[in-house]
């Protein structure tokens, strides 16, 4: 355990030494929070209640949502691209051959990541939209206790899907192919795009439904308090089922993947 703890730690200063990319992502998620913002807010003007929001509650959700994109890596970012190129070039026969299990050893460090992005990239976007906005941030640090666990376990369920992501490169030469699939699937259905409250009849049942509603969805209904009681347990229950059920394919493909890494005599 003392091991994966000094994983989480080495990938928390991993992506601290990085500045200037953390201020221009803090920019970036700044920019794309007002374009987006304007937008709701021309579309909230036209359909006042939409999915079940008010304006400050649909602005609320923007800023959120731009705070935790870079955490949740629903665009991309992380350790996937890097497990599939050492895949590609056989580097992960090193990895195998480490006394560490190699799932836990990318979780942590992705936990590293996500723990620093949440910081350095997190909280002045959501402030920025405070300052810019009327934001319906709830007050009660209940709410928000109940807000970093929905993101933890949001945070668990991306990796699970990245981490299938990443074992693809055993069988494909180039991943940029699924890597790309797996953007369009995350951005749509996670609820970055819009809420999935707006999405009409079984499409909407559907979406939420999928494993990409734990990551951003959930997380974001319930800072603004959409799950109380009994519901919030049930939001967390979904959360952690898709990502005990993720991981744990993710172990059985790694069990595949390893023995195809033998047999072709890595």
């Amino acid at each position: 355990m003392r091991l994966y703890l000094a994983v989480v730690v080495s990938g928390f200063r991993r992506y601290a030494t990085y500045r200037a990319a953390t201020v221009a992502g803090v920019f970036t998620n700044c920019v794309f929070g007002f374009i987006v913002a304007y937008t709701y807010m021309a579309l909230w003007e036209q359909r006042p209640q939409l999915g079940g929001y008010d304006l400050a509650q649909a602005l609320t959700y923007v800023w959120v949502a731009q705070g935790v994109l870079a955490a949740s890596a629903l665009i991309g970012g992380g350790f996937h691209e890097e497990l599939q190129e050492r895949i590609r070039s056989g580097d992960v026969a090193v990895d195998l051959y480490r006394p560490v299990d190699l799932q836990l050893w990318w979780l942590a460090a992705d936990v590293g990541r996500a723990t620093f992005q949440l910081l350095g990239r997190g909280v002045l976007p959501i402030l920025a939209g405070a300052l810019a906005f009327d934001l319906a941030l709830p007050t009660s640090p209940l709410t928000w206790l109940c807000f970093l666990l929905a993101l933890g376990l949001g945070v668990l369920v991306s990796f699970a899907v990245r981490y299938l992501l990443a074992l693809s490169a055993f069988w494909l030469l180039d991943g940029s192919g699924i890597n790309m699939i797996g953007l369009v699937l995350s951005l749509f259905f996670s609820g970055m795009i819009l809420p999935l409250n707006v999405f009409p009849g079984a499409l909407g049942d559907v979406a939420e439904a999928l494993p990409w509603a734990a990551i951003l969805q959930v997380p974001v209904d319930a800072l603004l308090g959409r799950h109380q009681g009994t519901g919030l347990l049930a939001a967390f229950a979904f959360q952690l089922g898709w990502a005990l059920a993720l991981l744990a394919v993710g172990r059985a493909v790694q069990s595949v993947a390893t023995r195809k890494v033998v047999v072709q005599g890595g």
